[in-house]
Formats: structure tokens, C-alpha cells, sequence
């Protein structure tokens, strides 16, 4: 009996500290940015809880086979559900805001978003896991008695999973392939000219053309080498572009995307709410790199020789 106190109670402060471990990781991948997502109280609430599950899932497992729990392990297939549920509620919630938005985030910057937060339910998941085994093995595999030694251990592994997994999950944003700069805004006959580029014809009235005539304002993006166009020109990343601008700024009237066929140049242009063109710039540049416009150079130009 108090020997299986004492493993009761050994399984317990492993479970405790790795799900602290696994809900630290998931509150540190939780920030509300310029784009104001998610949103604060409740959505923080939703990513919270459903960070300290994933934590929970990965704690629990190695406990549970040290213990020949093997039934408590089936419930990891759980984890699965849980994180492919994650990504359907947050499509379905930002696909059921597209109408009330300035403007549409369009569909691949959602499958963009919902693949985001499922992947940092993995992240809780991992670190909890690996928190949980390290733990173990101090205790039992190396037969360290000391109880505050093997939690620092398992803590300190965890919180170097989490950094490299942190690091290797990172995106990248519009800023770091492309120059972001004001764009001159022209209207002439009714047309929109953003740097000589043509934009739009639907500035039909003298009221519409005295507006963004006015009140308009532009941003041009400038990829830094040429492959970069691949991603720049896609329609979802411009849309997405458009979106993050829109929803920085507000829209009293107006918003456009186009890009240049020449020289590969994507015009962001609107007539904002609030008129600061250093959160346009810093919007559009953080707007991240949609993951169904990515293509590695690399790979495709040795491919292409071999």
C-alpha cells in the first residue's frame, strides 16, 4: 500500500508539473497583436482551456505507462480530435465573420489562421510530453531522489522544447521578402493611379473622386528578388494584405488590391477611417505569409537541374 502511495504520488507531481509546463507554452503562444486577434475576453478563454487539455494529454501518458495503465494511454487518441476540432471551430467562426468584416480575410488566410492555433495545441502537447518523460527518467531511470532537481530538469527540457518548437513554427510576414512604401495617389478620369500604376475605374463621380482624391491613401510593396513575386502575387496573400490594412486603419469608403505585371509591385490603396500611414505600412508588412503561397527556392532550382 505505501508503495503504491508513494507511485501515486510520484505520478501525480510528474502530471501536475508537466501540464503547468505544457499550459505555460500555450499561454506564451497566445498574444493579442495589431490584428487584434484572438479576441479578448472569450476567445483568450477558448485557446486557454483548450491549451491546458492538450497539456493534460501529453502528461498524462508516461505516468500511465509506468503505471501499465494502458487504457489511460488510449485517450491520447483524443488529443487528435481535440486539435482537428480546434481547427474546425475557428474556420467556421472566421468563415461566419467574413460578411460583417471592412473586408474579406478570404479563405486561405482562415485555413491559414485555424492550422495556426491547432498547431499550438500541439506545441502545449509536446512540451507536456516531453516535461513528463524527462521528469521519469531523472527519477526512475537515473535514480535522482531529489524531487525539486528532477522537476527543474524536466522544466528546463520542456521550456527548451517549446523554444525550438517556438522558432520552428514561426512564419514569416510580407516584411521580411518585401519593401512596403507610401504610394502617390492619382485619380485622373475617373481612374485610380497609385505610382503611374493603374488601379480601378470605379471612382465614377466627382464626390468619389474628391474622396480618395482627399482622403485616399497607398502603400506599394516591392518584392526583393523576383521569385518573391510568386508569393506576393497570390490572391489570398494580397487579400490577406488588404484585410490587415483594412482592419488597422477602418474604411470610411473604398479599398483595392493590384498588382503590377511588369515589375511584380502589389498596391494596397483605401480611403481610411484613421489616417496613419505608419500603421498602414507596419500593418501590411506584418501581415504573415499565407502557407499555401510558400514555395522554397531552394528545392525548386534543384529540382530543375536534376
Amino acid at each position: 500500500m505505501n508503495q503504491e502511495a508513494a507511485l501515486s504520488s510520484d505520478a501525480l507531481l510528474v502530471i501536475i508539473c508537466s501540464i503547468i509546463a505544457g499550459s505555460l507554452a500555450r499561454i506564451l503562444t497566445i498574444k493579442e497583436d495589431f490584428r487584434q486577434y484572438p479576441s479578448y475576453p472569450n476567445g483568450l478563454l477558448i485557446h486557454l482551456v483548450t491549451g491546458v487539455v492538450a497539456a493534460s494529454l501529453g502528461a498524462v501518458a508516461i505516468p500511465a505507462l509506468l503505471t501499465k495503465n494502458f487504457v489511460a494511454v488510449t485517450f491520447l487518441t483524443l488529443a487528435l480530435q481535440q486539435f482537428r476540432d480546434v481547427r474546425k471551430m475557428e474556420k467556421e467562426s472566421l468563415s461566419d465573420l467574413e460578411e460583417t468584416e471592412f473586408t474579406f480575410r478570404g479563405s486561405a488566410y482562415i485555413d491559414g489562421i485555424a492550422k495556426t492555433f491547432e498547431s499550438r495545441n500541439y506545441v502545449a502537447f509536446i512540451v507536456a510530453l516531453c516535461t513528463s518523460i524527462t521528469i521519469s527518467i531523472l527519477n526512475k531511470g537515473l535514480h535522482i531522489q531529489n524531487v525539486l532537481l528532477c522537476i527543474i530538469g524536466g522544466i528546463v527540457v520542456g521550456m527548451g522544447v517549446f523554444y525550438y518548437l517556438k522558432r520552428f513554427t514561426k512564419g514569416k510576414t510580407v516584411g521580411d521578402i518585401a519593401d512596403v512604401k507610401e504610394g502617390k495617389v492619382e485619380v485622373k478620369d475617373s481612374s485610380l493611379f497609385v505610382d503611374g500604376i493603374y488601379v480601378s475605374n470605379l471612382l465614377g463621380t466627382d464626390n468619389a473622386e474628391k474622396l480618395f482624391g482627399e482622403e485616399g491613401m497607398a502603400v506599394v510593396i516591392h518584392p526583393r528578388e523576383n521569385h518573391f513575386r510568386i508569393n506576393l502575387d497570390n490572391f489570398g496573400q494580397r487579400q490577406a494584405a488588404l484585410f490587415e490594412a483594412c482592419r488597422a486603419l477602418g474604411v470610411k469608403r473604398y479599398q483595392f488590391t493590384r498588382k503590377d505585371y511588369e515589375e511584380g509591385r502589389v498596391i494596397i490603396a483605401l480611403v481610411p477611417i484613421k489616417r496613419d500611414l505608419d500603421a498602414f505600412i507596419e500593418a501590411v508588412k506584418k501581415c504573415p505569409l499565407l502557407e499555401s503561397t510558400k514555395k522554397s527556392h531552394a528545392v525548386m532550382d534543384t529540382n530543375m537541374k536534376g
